[in-house]
């Protein structure tokens, strides 16, 4: 192979036959991973679609791959071309077989169907799943095997992902409540049917709620399912009385049955937002000489309604509107725009 080839594969560029340039690194090797995590315990998971960007390796044939997925220069594409024929002609292919450790898979069979897929441009492919538990009693390990046995024993999706230890158990005792209340209301079912009846009607309502007050940007380093605890754990189970008033009371009922009867009567496009609107008046002394040139910066920013010259004991009267979630205090949120707008102005200072 000339060198200019070898570059051009090596950047990624099509040669002329029209196969991609490998990178050069292999895909990943199960076994290594495997005993790196100390991963031997399995469960099966059945069969259910999974982001190729997620398979990052092989069992057998990882030295036939590259760290993309791409079918190395010296193999036969023979049969690579004829399963993307098929796949552009749609026609039926069986479920490749991967095993899986925490986040990630590797192809036990079908890896140039995978191969096929993501050359393709697919976002996903239907796989049966092994799943190999790591044993190695890291944290971050401790917490994904007490999320693979909640998932396993209610049969929910794995999108609920909490980053605290013991917060699962949290989720348990509310799928345990609502099963005792379906069954106490004559409308007896196995538990995991309860469970899916709670991830429906209650725990997808109120995760809805959370996303449309875009709660997660004022917690960056949380996941929707942290939020869900820590608001429905506070709500109907501590049921302690907040600083900042009923606001959330009124939007999430303290029982959960309640929020459950409560959400039945929305549609997942009506769901309230988790946020409200204050008005507020800010009291500002300054500097008279730097007076009007204050009151041009206060009418630049957004949240600024009017703003008033008067005289006495104060220099400026400034109202403001702010929108402020219902985890946060009218107090907090008027003291953080002080902060953070008022106090950048140069020469006044609250009154």
């Amino acid at each position: 192979m000339s060198l200019k080839s070898k570059l051009l594969r090596l950047l990624g560029v099509r040669t002329p036959e029209g196969k991609a340039a490998v990178d050069g690194r292999d895909a990943r090797s199960f076994s290594a991973d495997q005993e790196r995590e100390a991963a031997f315990d399995t469960v099966q998971r059945g069969v259910r679609t999974v982001p190729l960007d997620r398979i990052v390796g092989s069992v057998g044939r990882y030295q036939d791959f590259d760290s993309r997925f791409r079918l190395k220069s010296y193999l036969p594409p023979e049969k690579l071309r004829r399963i993307k024929r098929a796949m552009r002609e749609g026609k039926p292919l069986p479920p490749v077989k991967l095993y899986q450790i925490k986040e990630e898979y590797y192809a036990m069979d079908g890896n140039h169907r995978i191969a096929a897929a993501k050359e393709l441009g697919h976002d996903e492919i239907l796989a049966r799943i092994v799943e190999f538990i790591p044993s190695k009693n890291t944290l971050e390990n401790l917490l994904y095997r007490e999320q693979s046995t909640f998932l396993e024993r209610f049969g929910l999706p794995d999108e609920i992902k909490l980053t605290e230890i013991g917060q699962y158990a949290q989720l348990e005792n509310q799928i345990r409540m609502h099963h005792d209340f379906l069954s106490s209301s004559g409308l007896s079912a196995a538990l995991p049917e309860s469970a899916r009846d709670w991830y429906e009607t209650i725990y997808t309502p109120l995760t809805a709620i959370i996303q449309r007050g875009r709660l997660l940007e004022v917690f960056p380093d949380r996941t929707m399912a942290d939020l869900y605890v820590y608001i429905s754990v506070h709500q109907w189970q501590d049921r302690r009385r907040r600083r900042y008033g009923i606001g959330i009371d009124k939007l999430i009922p303290g029982n959960m049955e309640a929020f459950r009867e409560k959400m039945a009567k929305f549609k997942e496009s009506d769901y309230p937002e988790m946020k409200r609107g204050i008005t507020a008046f800010i009291q500002l002394l300054v500097q008279a000489r730097k007076e009007d040139r204050i009151i041009e910066r206060l009418f630049e920013l957004e949240e600024v309604r009017e703003v008033h010259s008067v005289h006495g004991d104060i220099d400026i009267l400034v109202k403001i509107v702010l929108t402020r979630d219902l985890l946060i205090s009218d107090a907090e949120t008027i003291g953080q725009f002080v902060h953070e707008k008022i106090r950048q102005i140069s020469g006044k200072y609250p009154a």
